[in-house]
């Protein structure tokens, strides 16, 4: 049993039977019109988005003006697993993303886990959206004087938790006092996300062409808008002054770029790499793009590196306008800069709530056509029920999965909250990014072929151990007390966790997660010795396993969570009715 659970798709199967699915029957096909610009677009779509516009506030507020050096870092990140991305779209244009390459490099096992964890990015991810959404789009309609009743604006466990904690939020207390009973039931739902949920769903169902459209106009213009608000906050911070911000005091009065230390950057990692998540989305579109293995690579990297660079100079404006402390509980910290009592323009705020409407539109629609595609790979290789595969005649999308996928986002708006489906986003996609950065260094080296895009080859035998013992040193260096602190399980000594505050895992959790992580890297330097793997994937997999080393101990209890459901649907249905079973 053990080695069916590892049995892989090779490479050429993979691509035989992609292209027997293409040469079918017009109407099972699905429509090639994508071109690297469609695919740039639709990548920049993705991920400038729900992050961006209200995410990153709590990232500032944790990390300071540091937060900086924190989206230069998960830039890094993911641009290596970009290039593995790239590598494998270049190898395997088809659709599956993730899914599909763990499927030739580390067998079914992982591709089930992969595709399932995939859930948690594109549908469970686009729960955040639809409600980050619905309070730009209701803030929006305030400024303009239109008003929606409060318990039709929010969902109803954020309102019950509202009352619950004595939250001086009167939006939330109001909802719930004034919604219309049921018998004994409020009815308070978010009507704004459930409308453009199902607006999404239905422009995804009707096809790629039309979504393509819609995608690119609205990444113009919230391109324009986002570099309006750089070029207006960055020149009212030089001509006011108020560059201080950027070195503000700490608690010992020692003003510091990093206030709270690089933990404290760290601290803010949920949030950032959320700001990150889309740009692997673009690989799913491989079997509607017009040269697969040419233009998915670019459009990944090129939207990938726009976005950073948009995401250091949006850091450095919101942090200079206004000082990081005031970002406790802003989640609209575009606008928030723009209120009376920092930089007062009015204007801009209303640009920039249509602009975050626009944004997390696109946002939707790109996460929503990912889904799907992701379901029909799965279908294919007997994984899922055949029903997901299904194309459209007319529209040639596939239309179950679609619908399925709206439900998916749909129903949970109904019973959950923003907060919740953050944390159980972010810890999925770095988990399917080290991942995919693995499987690169487990599938051959090919000859180089013109005009497809090949990860350059750097041998790290030498190089990567090298890189892991300065790391080692520099951390030893620059925090005395770093590997001291690492293993000092002394729970006697600690205050909080003898009165009941603390939990072992509280205590524990960080410290382990680190340990697992050296550990990690030492095998891999000892691997890399013998087998010679190239540098570019053993950084994104070094790179995304620190990363998931800042996720607390509640993104990894959900996340395990979810896994062992997956597991469980795996063993009942695919197991027995992979493709790759029926071949024995």
């Amino acid at each position: 049993m053990a080695n069916s659970l590892f049995r892989r798709k090779t490479i050429d199967s993979i691509l035989t039977d992609a292209e027997k699915g293409d040469a079918e029957v017009h109407a099972h096909g699905l429509k090639r019109v994508l071109t690297v610009r469609d695919l740039t677009f639709f990548g920049i779509a993705a991920i400038i988005g729900a992050g961006s516009f209200s995410s990153l506030g709590e990232a500032v507020f944790k990390g300071g003006p540091g937060v900086v050096l924190l989206f230069v870092i998960t830039g890094i990140a993911c641009a290596f697993t970009a290039l593995c991305y790239s590598e494998f779209a270049s190898r395997i244009p088809v659709a599956g993303s993730a899914y599909t390459y763990a499927y030739a490099s580390f067998g079914e096992l992982f591709a089930w886990i992969i595709g399932w964890a995939l859930i948690m990015e594109y549908s469970i991810g686009n729960i955040y959206v639809a409600f980050s959404w619905s309070d730009y789009f209701t803030s929006f309609l305030h400024k303009v004087n239109l008003h929606i009743p409060d318990y039709l604006t929010t969902s109803y466990a954020e309102a019950h938790k509202a009352v619950l904690n004595n939250s001086s939020n009167d939006e939330l207390i109001n909802a719930w006092n004034s919604a219309p009973m049921l018998g004994k039931l409020r009815i308070i739902f978010d009507m704004p996300a459930l409308v453009i949920n199902l607006l999404i769903t239905y422009l995804v169902f009707r096809g790629i062409k039309e979504s393509r459209n819609f995608s690119n106009v609205m990444v113009m213009l919230k391109l324009a808008i986002v570099v309006l608000v750089i070029l207006v906050g960055g020149s009212l911070i030089l001509s006011h002054g108020l560059t201080f911000n950027w070195t503000p005091a700490n608690d010992e009065g020692v003003r510091s770029f990093m206030p709270n230390g690089f933990s404290g950057v760290m601290a803010a990692v949920a949030g950032v790499f959320f700001a990150y998540i889309g740009f692997d989305a673009v690989s799913v579109l491989a079997e509607e793009s017009k040269n697969p293995q040419r233009d998915l690579p670019r459009g990944m990297i090129y939207s990938l590196v726009i976005c950073t660079v948009v995401y250091i100079l949006l850091s450095l404006v919101l942090t200079g306008a206004v000082h990081y402390k005031n970002f406790d509980g802003v989640g609209d910290p575009l606008a928030f800069i723009f209120e009376k009592q920092n930089l007062n323009i009015a204007w801009m705020q209303i640009l920039v709530s249509i602009c975050a409407v626009i944004a997390m539109t696109s946002v939707l629609l790109v996460f929503q056509m990912g889904q799907p595609r992701i379901w029909m790979s799965m279908s294919r290789d007997g994984l899922l029920p055949p029903v997901f595969q299904k194309i459209h005649h007319k529209f040639k999308t596939p239309s179950f999965a679609t619908i399925v996928t709206g439900l998916v986002v749909g129903v949970p708006i109904l019973f959950t909250d923003k907060t919740f489906v953050l944390d159980f986003t972010s810890i999925a996609t770095l988990f399917a990014f080290v991942l995919v950065c693995g499987g690169v260094l487990l599938i051959p080296r090919k000859e180089k072929v013109a005009g497809r895009f090949q990860i350059p080859y750097i041998n790290g035998q030498f190089l990567y151990p090298l890189i892991i013992a300065i790391s080692l040193i520099l951390f030893a260096v620059l925090s005395k007390n770093y590997f001291g602190n690492l293993f000092d399980f002394d729970f006697s000594a600690n205050t909080e966790y003898n009165e009941g505050k603390k939990s072992f895992m509280d205590l524990a959790t960080p410290n382990i997660s680190v340990i697992i992580f050296w550990i990690v890297c030492f095998l891999l330097a000892v691997a890399t010795i013998i087998k010679k793997y190239s540098l570019i994937p053993l950084m994104g997999v070094t790179t995304c396993l620190y990363l998931l080393t800042g996720m607390n101990k509640d993104n990894w209890a959900w996340f395990l969570s979810w896994l062992g459901i997956g597991l469980i649907i795996y063993f009942i249905y695919g197991y027995n009715k992979s493709k790759l079973a029926a071949k024995k």
